[in-house]
């Protein structure tokens, strides 16, 4: 496939190179606007405007829709109000939305004042809600129709609007007032006689978002119910948009992307990692790790505290690594799971109790399995092979200092996701990083107590 799209780019590029602009056009034409937007992101900066200009202009609209923010700012920058204007009305507004929040103050001014009026107080609309909303990221262009309407009066409506619509499969029904009251799919009407009336067709069992629901609730439902577009509605349960299923994509990858980066201990940023500078990437990152080594400090505390200890037993620090990367490790799969199942809606604050005794008992099993197998390592690798002379009652500290770190390490690693979301945290927070310098100091306090209670130090 990739060396497939590199000889669409050699072609598209020997055309252009050789001058053969009527066959460049067509093979434009029979390309995917995903991919001519990549050929053109990839031209020299003092071509692409010139190219841009031959597109035709609803492939245009296309093409730029699927552009970086960059290359889409230099195209803006460089346009005249003319072209801006003709792009305008052929973008579907959730695109343009999406063009004006990552465009600069003046760029966005510009824009807004070569749109057509009824474009302009649309996109203004549309802007007004929160970044992160449903309505941030729905479009106005949808298929609206009347409970009165017959099936060959909405086919016939469809026809003379659908045209210029993100979707034409689902039609929305409302009243004057335009309150939702129904949905019906294009196939359903298409198997309709034409005189049936859209209301005895029409589904009245309404799944649907508010303009200020997060974004990511919209994207979730249309996920959970195998939707192609969401309707978004208002307080008064007015029809305003729809959430497409593409819109509804570009969320979950970014909120994907948002989760990964935090469960690493990296500050989220939009911008792609090659385009992202050196002192940028620095600057997502130190604030954390600076964090996590102060945070740290406390496991060194410890271990001083019990130095004279350890100088009567030193082969007990030998056992410290283990048994602080056995507990981060058994912290970090608990975290993950959970962290993953939030992000689902799985899992749910009154679930936390479920889940703690959950991980409980397999923490158990966990344990003593790996206790069971310490215990046969130290015997007949540590005592026979090099010869360390570790005797029982140490290995018992040892095992039963594993047991207990594996149950601890895993109740802490599922219940502070959860206990962060519930408090207004991104549970993304409590992954491996922090889970492990907690479960570090926490698993030195259980091995130097047992250790006191054990071996009498």
């Amino acid at each position: 496939m990739a060396n497939e799209i590199n000889e669409k780019y050699e072609g598209l590029l020997t055309l252009l190179e050789n001058k053969n602009y009527a066959e460049f056009m067509r093979a434009i034409d029979e390309a995917n606007p995903v991919d001519v937007a990549e050929f053109l992101t990839e031209l020299p900066e003092e071509r692409r405007l010139a190219v841009f200009r031959m597109f035709k202009k609803d492939a245009a609209a296309e093409i730029f829709a699927e552009l970086d923010g960059e290359v889409q700012e230099m195209i803006i920058s460089t346009a005249t109000d003319t072209e801006i204007s003709a792009m305008l009305e052929e973008l579907y507004l959730d695109d343009t939305v999406d063009m004006l929040e990552e465009l600069p103050a003046n760029m966005v001014k510009r824009i807004l004042q070569v749109a057509k009026p009824e474009t302009r107080a649309l996109i203004n609309k549309f802007l007004s809600y929160p970044e992160d909303s449903a309505g941030s990221i729905m479009t106005a262009e949808f298929i609206d129709l009347r409970q009165s309407m017959t099936v060959g009066e909405a086919l016939t409506h469809i026809r003379k609007k659908g045209f210029d619509k993100e979707t034409v499969y689902v039609g929305y029904v409302t009243d004057n007032s335009r309150i939702l009251h129904g949905t019906v799919r294009l196939e359903q009407l298409l198997f309709s006689d034409d005189s049936t009336v859209i209301e005895d067709v029409m589904n009245t069992e309404l799944i649907f978002a508010e303009t200020h629901d997060d974004r990511e609730t919209a994207a979730s439902l249309i996920s959970k119910y195998d939707l192609l577009a969401l309707p978004v509605v208002d307080k008064e349960q007015r029809l305003v948009g729809i959430v497409t299923v593409d819109d509804a994509m570009d969320v979950i990858e970014e909120a994907a992307t948002e989760d990964i980066e935090m469960m690493n201990a990296i500050t989220p940023t939009d911008k792609p990692y090659l385009k992202t500078g050196v002192f940028e990437t620095f600057i997502t990152r130190i604030p954390w790790l600076l964090l996590l080594m102060i945070s740290a400090t406390f496991t060194g505390q410890i271990i001083t505290g019990f130095e004279t200890a350890l100088s009567a037993f030193p082969m007990l620090i030998a056992f410290i690594p283990m048994l602080m990367g056995t507990g981060g490790n058994s912290g970090g799969q608990a975290s993950v799971t959970i962290i993953r199942g939030l992000a689902l809606d799985e899992i749910r604050m009154r679930d936390i109790l479920k889940v703690v005794f959950k991980e409980f008992r397999v923490a158990i099993l966990c344990g003593a399995a790996l206790a069971v197998a310490n215990y046969v390592k130290i015997l007949l690798i540590d005592n026979l092979i090099f010869g360390n002379g570790i005797d029982p009652l140490s290995s018992l500290v040892v095992c039963v200092t594993l047991l207990v770190t594996v149950i601890v390490s895993k109740v802490i690693g599922c219940s502070l996701p959860i206990i962060a979301k519930r408090i207004g945290f991104d549970p993304a927070v409590m992954a491996s990083p922090f889970i492990t310098t907690i479960v570090d100091a926490v698993s030195l306090i259980i091995y130097f107590e047992f250790a006191k209670l054990i071996l009498g130090i």
